[in-house]
């Protein structure tokens, strides 16, 4: 793979960057923020889980490290945020997602530059909180929601899910890595809202 000298030049634009020939996964990644704009965000909130969205959740508490624990249905918003407050962002699943994270940009790091990686990353993230926006204010019109801090938590943690997924395509890392898996919960139009205790809670 031919490299790229990033000290001599400013990438401030994703377009700038030849994704297809300098950083194959990038092209990936780059597909992948356009699929964050066909993505149905929100819009099955409250509504039965299906026997694919509890397949996946399974899949994902396994591959996450969590075998013994189990999806759960939230019913409605105030539920939902009631389940939020009550997460303890100190736990094992919150500190193993954490690490997952950082392993993810280590490995990356080691054929991609920082600055190159960090722009592809901001052009999913930027994308994503647009569209992420969007959904979020009309399912809170929907639900008769007004609190910005509410909305502002559903959109902060839809944006960081694809900012992750974003990671595990740019790593060359397989469609059952734990953060791919949680993807696909927000492609079924649901919000996993966390673990808590040996529960995944999902509106």
């Amino acid at each position: 793979m031919k490299d790229i000298d990033t000290e001599d030049k400013n990438f401030t634009d994703f377009d700038e960057i030849n994704v297809n020939e300098e950083y194959p996964t990038l092209m990936q990644v780059a597909r992948f923020a356009e699929l964050v704009q066909r993505t149905p965000w929100f819009l099955h909130l409250g509504k039965p889980l299906t026997a694919r969205t509890l397949k996946i959740s399974r899949d994902y508490l396994e591959a996450l490290g969590f075998p013994e624990s189990f999806p759960a249905e939230v019913p409605d918003w105030q539920d939902a945020i009631s389940c939020l407050e009550t997460n303890d962002w100190n736990s094992p699943a919150w500190e193993a997602e954490e690490q997952l994270a950082a392993s993810l940009i280590s490995d990356t790091l080691e054929f991609i530059e920082e600055d190159v990686l960090e722009v592809a990353l901001t052009n999913v993230t930027v994308k994503a909180a647009e569209f992420i926006n969007n959904a979020v204010e009309t399912a809170s019109i929907l639900w008769g929601v007004d609190d910005e801090e509410q909305i502002a938590a559903a959109v902060g943690q839809a944006v960081q899910c694809c900012y992750h997924a974003a990671l595990v395509i740019a790593a060359g890392e397989e469609e059952t890595h734990p953060f791919a898996l949680k993807f696909r919960l927000y492609e079924s139009g649901h919000w996993p809202l966390g673990i808590a205790g040996n529960t995944l809670n999902i509106f």
